[in-house]
């Protein structure tokens, strides 16, 4: 087997160029004779054997920003070039070598023959599965680049309520260490030293100072005993959750959680609103879309929701019902899905609840996020205040004696 370089004109008269993995030339021609292309200038490239390797290699998960980068500019050159050619073009332009490995693994299974989502299958976990699976639907019914258009459109989507949760919570976090650091020093090495100096004057202390100096004492000798069974807990809790039935209890008791449980079945909802929207978009069914969605949820009490509205859409049941049976969706998602199946406009309609879900998520999460930083300043101040006071106590008490 070898690569064949070619410039052909198409159907249209324009010259179009790429590789395609032959035998010889002859078979090189003949490939491009299917494809309604007329050869122009042929020549044999590299050899494929580097090409099959990294085919056959497992890359690693790309990350979001680059599967988001990456999937934009697909849709944007399948729209103007062969899909090879658009694969070659991406490879080449990859700054990362670990990135420009997977694409060049799967142009270069494209160009043994295979279809493109089956060309990403081979690259392990580098693609996603529901990632894959909308790209087939999109193959299946010739609708790639829209396809891909949404694809990318939902990944930045993804990207920017993420870059603003994660851009939120740096500065809570970064104050919450910084005061629990300046709480442990001042219970571990500040109080101690007062403490000594009040011991000297023979005084009763009052109850909040004994208090804070029974929390520091305890700190002090035992604080490594804390930070094993905290080590352990977490250690017990990681094996325990790996049992399927343990998760599923845990990921219940999630859900009925005030704030957290909304948020997780928010995101859910619009996750699964928006897939099920692409899928039938790009002709597929509804049962399809819910099978492939139920495998990525990671909150198993959802997924096992989703398996079950699945089973009930199979057996000719539909989906709104199917949703209002499971009794974890968002009702506005509920009430949409209705609709859309009442007047025969499903795809739009979970389209507007998708986008509605992920601007109640964003927004909630915002107003969320922007309370953490006042409350954790105000917790904080709170306890310093209370140590500080309990130092200050005593030496009021022995001023008013010395007055007396």
């Amino acid at each position: 087997m070898a690569v064949f370089d070619y410039v052909a004109a198409d159907a249209g008269g324009r010259t179009v160029t790429g590789t395609l993995t032959a035998v010889d030339e002859a078979t090189a021609r003949a490939l491009l004779g299917k494809k309604k292309l007329m050869p122009l200038e042929l020549s044999v490239g590299r050899s494929v054997s580097g090409a099959k390797t990294r085919t056959a290699a497992r890359g690693g998960k790309l990350d979001s920003r680059t599967l988001a980068l990456t999937t934009r500019q697909l849709a944007t050159l399948v729209t103007v070039a062969p899909l090879e050619e658009a694969l070659r073009a991406i490879a080449l332009q990859a700054e990362r070598p670990a990135v420009r490995n997977v694409l060049e693994g799967v142009h270069a299974g494209v160009m043994e023959g295979r279809r493109l989502s089956d060309a990403m299958s081979l690259q392990g976990q580098a693609f996603p599965p529901l990632y894959r699976a909308m790209v087939a639907a999109g193959e299946a019914s010739g609708a790639l680049a829209p396809i891909l258009e949404r694809l990318a459109d939902g990944l930045a989507r993804d990207q920017v309520v993420r870059g603003k949760v994660i851009t939120a919570l740096v500065y809570p976090a970064v104050l919450a260490v910084v005061a629990l650091g300046v709480i442990t020093a001042l219970m571990m090495f500040v109080v101690p030293k007062v403490v000594d100096q009040f011991d000297s004057m023979n005084q009763t202390l009052p109850l909040l100072t004994r208090l804070v100096i029974g929390v520091s004492d305890l700190l002090r000798d035992w604080g490594w005993l804390f930070a094993v069974m905290l080590v352990l807990l977490g250690l017990v809790s990681v094996v325990a959750l790996r049992k399927p039935s343990i998760r599923l209890k845990v990921d219940a008791a999630i859900l009925k959680l005030p704030v957290v449980g909304r948020l997780t079945r928010d995101l859910h909802g619009a996750r699964m609103a928006r897939t099920l929207s692409t899928m039938i978009a790009a002709g597929l069914p509804v049962l399809e879309g819910l099978t492939i969605t139920a495998r990525t949820v990671s909150n198993q009490a959802l997924r096992a929701a989703t398996v079950l509205m699945a089973d009930a859409v199979r057996e000719g049941g539909g989906l709104s019902a199917a949703m209002r049976r499971a009794d974890v969706f968002p009702p506005i998602l509920v009430h949409m899905t209705a609709s859309g199946e009442s007047s025969g406009r499903l795809e739009p309609m979970l389209e507007r609840a998708a986008d509605y879900l992920e601007r109640e998520f964003s927004t909630f999460t915002a107003v969320m996020l922007s309370l953490l930083e006042p409350a954790i300043i105000v917790l904080m101040g709170g306890i310093v205040a209370i140590i500080v006071l309990s130092i200050l106590l005593p030496i009021l008490q022995i001023n008013t004696l010395a007055l007396g």
